[in-house]
Parts: C-alpha cells; sequence; structure tokens
C-alpha cells in the first residue's frame, strides 16, 4: 500500500542520529512551541488515564521501508520535533490486543498504521470554537470542531507541551479505510483485494536517495528512498491517495468470480507470447476495473451520467454511464460505503457488459495509410469529408493501376481479443465524390483473414472463398465473416498478428460490368457475445 510516511521517516532519522542535528528537516516546526518546560511524553506519562495509550506508545516501533527501527513512539514524543497528539483514556481500547499484536514484526506494523498514526499529527492544532480540518500521519484527514475531534469528545483539550499539543479525548479516533483499504480488509471483496495487491512493489528512487558517490563503478547511498507504489492503480486511479475523491463500483466475491471468468477468456495469449499468463491477469484485471472507477472532481452531475478514469473524448461511446442510480443502472442495489477518499458501492453483480467495456468495436480506418501492411497493383487516394455515414471523415479511393488489375490491399487490425466477431468491411457509394454523373457499377472482391491460433502458428481464412459484390447506391456494411473467433488475443501486442485483405475479384469479361475502383472506408470487426455473457 502506498502509505505516506515521510514524515515519520524524517522524524526516525533525527532520533536515529541522537538529536545532533537540529536543523534536519528546516520546513517541520521544531523546538520549543509553548513556552512549557515538559514534553508531550511526560504529559502522557503523569496522566494516569493515559496510561494505555502510553503503553502501546512506548512498544510500537516505527517502521522505515518496511523494517522495524529501534526507535519507538514514545522516543518520538520525548524529542525536539512537534506533534498533536490525540490520546484517548483507558479503558476505551483494547491495550491488550494491541500489545500482543506488536510482538510480531507485521502486528506492530498494523498497529503503527490503524492506531497510532491515526492519533498523531504533524499540525499543530488546538480545539477553538470553529472547524477545520487536521492531517494525521497515516494522511487521513479527521475533523476538528467545538468539543470534539472526528465526533470523539475532547475531555481535556489544549495541553501545549515544549514539543506540541495534547489533546485527552474520551476514546479513541474512527479509522475511516480508504477505498484500497476496503478493498483490501473486507473478507466479501478479498478477491478484489489479493488481484490489486499483486500489483503491489517497492521503488527505489535515486534521485530522493542520498549519494555518496560512485565506488568501483556503482553508485553507493547512505540512504535509500524506497516508494511503496502499485502498478495498477497508476493506470486505473490512485484509490489509496488520501487527497483523491473517487467514486467505485464492485461486486462482491462472487460476482467478481462470475465476472473474471468470463473475461479471462477474452485474454488468453498464444503460447509464443511471452509472460502470457501474466499479461492475461493484468488485462483481465483491467477489463474489469477499468470502468468501475470514476473521479469525482471530473463529474458534471453524478446523478445523469458518470464518466470513467478511462474516458477520452475520442471515443465518446465508451465509458460512460447514464441515469447510474435509476432503475437497470450501474449502481442499482448497489450498498453504499463511505471511504476516507471517497464512496464505494457493492453490488451483487459486475454492473456492466463485456460489449460497454472491454469487448469493443474495432475499426481499421481504411483513410490510416499506416495500417496498411501489404498492397498490389493499386493505388490510392486518401479523402477526408465530414459526414454522419462516413467513419472518422475519412476514407480511401481505391483505383487499379491497369484497366484490368485485380488489386489487394491489406490492413492490419489492432487489439483483438480471444472471442467472437463480425468481420466487415464497410464500402461507402459510388456518389461520394461525383453526385452528377457518377459511375454506378458495383465493385466485386474477396477477403482473407490472417491470424494465429493458440500456439502462435500463422493462420488464414479465406472467407468461404465468396465473391462478395458491393451495392454502389449506399454506405455497404459487407459482412465477409459471421461470427468468426480469433483463437489468441493480440491486444496490446507491439507484434499485430490480425489482418484483413481485401482483393478485387473481378474477371476481364466482367469489366464492362463491374468496376475495379473502391471507395473504401474502414474494417470493422463487430463484438458477438453469447446471451448467458451479457446477463
Amino acid at each position: 500500500m502506498m502509505m505516506n510516511h515521510k514524515y515519520i521517516i524524517c522524524a526516525v532519522c533525527a532520533i536515529c542520529s541522537l538529536c545532533g542535528c537540529a536543523d534536519w528537516d528546516d520546513h517541520y516546526e521544531s523546538g520549543d512551541v509553548s513556552g512549557s518546560s515538559v514534553t508531550l511524553w511526560q504529559q502522557l506519562k503523569e496522566n494516569p488515564q493515559l496510561s494505555d495509550f502510553s503503553q502501546v506508545l512506548e512498544q510500537t516501533k516505527v517502521f522505515r521501508m518496511h523494517k522495524k527501527m529501534p526507535v519507538s513512539y514514545a522516543d518520538l514524543l520525548m524529542g525536539g520535533q512537534a506533534f498533536t497528539v490525540v490520546a484517548p483514556v483507558n479503558g476505551t481500547f483494547n491495550r491488550d490486543s494491541l500489545l500482543q499484536l506488536v510482538q510480531t514484526n507485521q502486528g506492530d506494523s498494523l498497529v503503527e498504521r490503524f492506531f497510532v498514526l491515526n492519533h498523531l499529527s504533524r499540525s499543530l492544532r488546538s480545539v477553538t470554537s470553529g472547524n477545520s480540518n487536521m492531517l494525521m500521519l497515516n494522511s487521513k484527514y479527521v475533523e476538528v470542531g467545538p468539543g470534539s475531534i472526528e465526533g470523539v469528545q475532547v475531555i481535556n483539550p489544549n495541553n501545549h507541551a515544549k514539543n506540541g499539543v495534547l489533546h485527552v479525548t474520551e476514546g479513541p479516533l474512527p479509522y475511516r479505510y480508504s477505498l484500497y483499504e476496503m478493498l483490501s480488509a473486507k473478507d466479501e471483496l478479498s478477491l478484489i483485494g489479493k488481484c490489486l495487491r499483486q500489483y503491489e512493489e517497492d521503488y527505489f528512487d535515486a534521485d530522493r536517495s542520498v549519494s555518496s558517490g560512485i565506488i568501483e563503478g556503482v553508485p553507493v547511498y547512505v540512504d535509500s528512498v524506497v516508494i511503496e507504489r502499485n502498478r495498477l492503480l497508476e493506470r486505473i486511479g490512485y484509490l489509496n491517495a488520501e487527497d483523491s475523491t473517487y467514486l467505485m463500483v464492485v461486486p462482491g466475491n462472487e460476482g467478481w468470480q462470475k465476472a473474471w471468468d468470463v473475461a479471462s477468456k477474452y485474454f488468453v495469449y498464444d503460447q509464443k507470447v511471452l509472460k502470457r499468463d501474466s499479461i492475461q491477469h493484468y488485462w483481465t484485471s483491467r477489463a474489469l476495473l477499468d470502468d468501475a472507477i470514476f473521479n469525482l472532481n471530473s463529474q458534471k452531475s453524478v446523478n445523469d451520467s458518470l464518466t470513467s478514469v478511462q474516458y477520452s473524448r475520442s471515443t465518446p461511446e465508451y465509458n460512460v454511464f447514464y441515469r447510474p442510480f435509476d432503475s437497470g443502472g450501474i449502481m442499482d442495489g448497489a450498498r453504499h460505503e463511505i471511504c476516507s477518499n471517497g464512496d464505494l458501492y457493492v453490488a451483487q453483480e459486475w454492473p456492466f457488459t463485456p460489449e460497454n467495456t472491454y469487448f469493443k468495436e474495432l475499426w481499421s480506418e481504411a483513410e490510416n495509410s499506416y495500417l496498411i501492411t501489404s498492397e498490389k497493383d493499386c493505388t490510392y487516394n486518401i479523402r477526408h469529408l465530414a459526414s454522419d455515414s462516413i467513419s472518422k471523415g475519412g476514407y480511401l479511393h481505391v483505383v487499379p493501376r491497369t484497366a484490368t488489375a485485380n488489386w489487394d490491399l491489406t490492413y492490419r487490425v489492432n487489439n483483438t481479443l480471444s472471442g467472437d466477431y463480425d468481420v466487415c468491411v464497410i464500402v461507402l457509394p459510388r456518389t461520394i465524390d461525383n453526385q452528377v454523373n457518377p459511375n454506378m457499377k458495383p465493385c466485386k472482391f474477396k477477403a482473407t483473414i490472417n491470424y494465429v491460433d493458440s500456439l502462435g502458428n500463422e493462420q488464414s481464412f479465406n472467407c468461404g472463398n465468396v465473391q462478395f459484390k458491393t451495392n454502389p447506391e449506399k454506405v455497404d456494411t459487407v459482412v465477409v465473416a459471421e461470427n468468426f473467433h480469433f483463437p489468441a488475443c493480440n491486444f496490446d501486442q507491439n507484434d499485430i498478428k490480425v489482418s484483413v485483405k481485401v482483393t478485387c475479384s473481378i474477371l476481364a469479361r466482367e469489366t464492362s460490368s463491374y468496376s475495379r475502383e473502391m471507395y473504401l472506408d474502414c474494417i470493422y470487426l463487430r463484438p458477438r457475445t453469447s446471451k448467458s455473457e451479457q446477463q
């Protein structure tokens, strides 16, 4: 989890160096902040109502880079750095269970994150008649109001010490889970949490680390900074960032597993793809989560529509969900959970369909000549014309090199999944560039689909060796292969293994009846799913 521990790390550095460097971090408040000669730790120890809390602070060690330091939180509070401490009185929390947890590294880390850091702040804050927010050391914000902190009554406020302020409360502050923590901690969401945690990693930040030079060609660092990050969250949304505000909808374990079983079948890569299982897992995860997360700061009206974090103006037909809270909407019937950085909605089923999320229509626009992998016996001109009937406002005017040349063009198709598609060739009418005296002869062509099988071997399908005839009077969507199955996924691959070849197939004796010119709009793959997957 990407928790913000920079404040703790800095404090640990100061203690570990025996406080010999008073200006170790000038942007933090330090020294005498009240005129008092008593430290926060002395105040805690002298108050018999706070003995339980003091014991936990004494026994809880600071963690840095996943390592337990020899410094306790009691050490920090008797040092020179300034804190605000919110101390719950005895008997309001389970001291014994916390002390038992700190006996192990994992337990100590949990006590630190969920309890100790939830009661310490670097902001010096008094309880006044007004309202304000205070940032705690676990990066959570708590509300400081008249006589209370995060709704917990303050029974002894504003005790100023040499190095900060102490507030005594009638109980511990509630810990509000972030969206990421909710997914990681809740049993009913454990499958999603497990999926997300697989992408946690430690990243060494050389720029922020302190170097002591190079020895035998190898950089040496006296202080290494390691950042905890999650490679998946970097792509779908920082669900663990406390300064973010998201809305998220997910199913419970049963619904997640059901959706996973369907989605994973679409991301089966051929056996020649390195790390194919890992890639399949990653893109299946993305398939189910990409449209489940919404940045609330970018929504115009959440009741009217929600645009997911993957929304792009170039494809406005995707990543938008209308009337989400109405009957049949993606939030319909979902249970609402309030988190520290947004709202979580837990549904019984994954509330989307493959077609409106990951199993998308694929368009190889004819005017994008960079998609052409091979050509024969033709010339072509790229045309642009704004019209509702023309895909993306462009097309390709294909002309044979000679009057009787049967040309061919092959277009690569990007991002096919291991699923079923109707493979279509869309041809524009002959009137597209000459409405006064157009040549109304149809064009006749064949089509070939090139792909790879599950082993990665190249295959081709000649579309039944059918000769297709275009309609010169209208935009003609010619289905050259219906419900065609691609056995291997080619999503997000540099080595494009899927293409469609269009071959003009007019005999010499047919020249008077057909035209070898074609106004090619695009190659279009239309997804096909079974009824069970649509439910």
